[in-house]
């Protein structure tokens, strides 16, 4: 995994989304090759989507990654239109997190 050698900011990503809680098992399983794709990107220190133990519709997404344009270059907008139509409601979120505040 990469490491975050020479640069003092990180930018995570983090929240939510939520879909049909009966079709949750099949997103999540629908985007294994976009994690490997994710993780493979430059910049990308860490990518996962995950089910949600306590709400059954929940999935949640953590990003880290080195820089926004890393970032943005890779993800662009976000999922893809049929990933898109299955999301009920999402909440996620960018962050800028620079050593002096991890520390």
């Amino acid at each position: 995994m990469p490491r975050n050698e020479g640069n003092s900011d990180v930018i995570i990503v983090a929240g939510w989304v939520q879909v049909e809680p009966g079709r949750r098992e099949e997103y999540v399983a629908g985007c294994h090759e976009v994690v490997e794709l994710t993780r493979a990107a430059d910049g990308c220190l860490d990518f996962a989507l995950s089910a949600d133990v306590r709400e059954p519709g929940r999935i949640n997404v953590y990003e880290r990654g080195v820089s926004d344009e890393q970032l943005m270059e890779f993800r662009g907008a976000g999922p893809d239109p049929e990933q898109t139509a299955k999301i009920l409601a999402a909440e996620v979120s960018r962050y800028r997190i620079s050593a002096t505040e991890a520390a």
